[in-house]
């Protein structure tokens, strides 16, 4: 028996969002039915603050850039910026990689990204990031106030990013958040850590918050969260966590769970 959510976390890409990348159409239902249960939906992503903005016009509470960004209520309450030398380090890793990538450096207010990435890096950049600003080369950007790096390697992370970056900067928070693309953020900052100050701020016991994910990205989350669920789709790490394995996303697997947890059938 699981207790009534207070607060949900909801991971984007690959949980909430359909094969296309687009909102489940009950979501706006959804949402009413967590609302009338005195239970917040919260975002809870990789993405930019300005892309989930623009997602969820009417949301006020964001968890963005996996964790660096922390809204509440319209009001930013934490950003976590990475030391200077992580940056330098994590820059000059990703610069000694062969396997083609592109590097995006991330502060609360855009992503700063060089004019020569090339079209599928510019069509995946445009997924996530609304805020961007493109420049000659990042040799431009300082390594000041940088909340995230982001790596896109069309050819796969896991295989060709994580290795050199995660010995780069080993005391980091090096997280594979998609098949194609790696973040960076500073030590102890992922979305369970975020998950759990939004928690405490609020005056919402733990044991009541719930934390849907699919991939490693979400790991730390479903671990913080009172009820862990992981997407039928989910890389096998999280299942491993899961209290609940919900239905793909492309079953609307959120929905079917978040419905269930709710109670929606005692709803008058």
């Amino acid at each position: 028996m699981f207790l009534l959510p207070q607060l949900v976390a909801l991971d984007m890409d690959g949980t909430l969002l359909n094969a296309h990348g687009q909102l489940p159409a009950d979501f706006p239902e959804l949402s009413a039915l967590a609302a009338q249960r005195g239970c917040e939906l919260v975002p809870a992503s990789g993405r930019q603050l300005a892309t989930l903005q623009d997602m969820f016009p009417n949301g006020g509470t964001f968890i963005a850039e996996n964790g660096s960004v922390v809204v509440h209520a319209g009001k930013l309450i934490a950003t976590s910026p990475i030391e200077e030398d992580t940056v330098a380090a994590a820059r000059a890793a990703a610069a000694d990689i062969e396997e083609p990538h592109t590097t995006v450096l991330c502060t609360p207010e855009t992503a700063f990204v060089a004019e020569d990435a090339n079209p599928t890096a510019r069509a995946e950049i445009a997924k996530y990031y609304k805020a961007v600003t493109w420049v000659p080369s990042l040799d431009v950007v300082p390594n000041t106030g940088i909340i995230k790096i982001a790596i896109f390697c069309a050819a796969g992370t896991e295989a060709h990013i994580y290795g050199p970056i995660s010995r780069a900067v080993p005391n980091d928070n090096v997280a594979i958040s998609g098949k194609v693309w790696l973040d960076v953020m500073a030590r102890d900052v992922d979305k369970g850590a975020a998950l759990t100050q939004l928690a405490e701020l609020i005056d919402v016991p733990i044991s009541r918050t719930v934390a849907f994910g699919d991939y490693l990205n979400d790991l730390q989350m479903l671990r913080a969260a009172g009820t862990a669920v992981a997407m039928e789709n989910a890389h096998p790490q999280l299942k491993e966590v899961a209290d609940i394995i919900a239905p793909a996303n492309t079953d609307n697997g959120v929905s079917v769970v978040l419905r269930r947890l709710l109670g929606e059938s005692d709803v008058n």
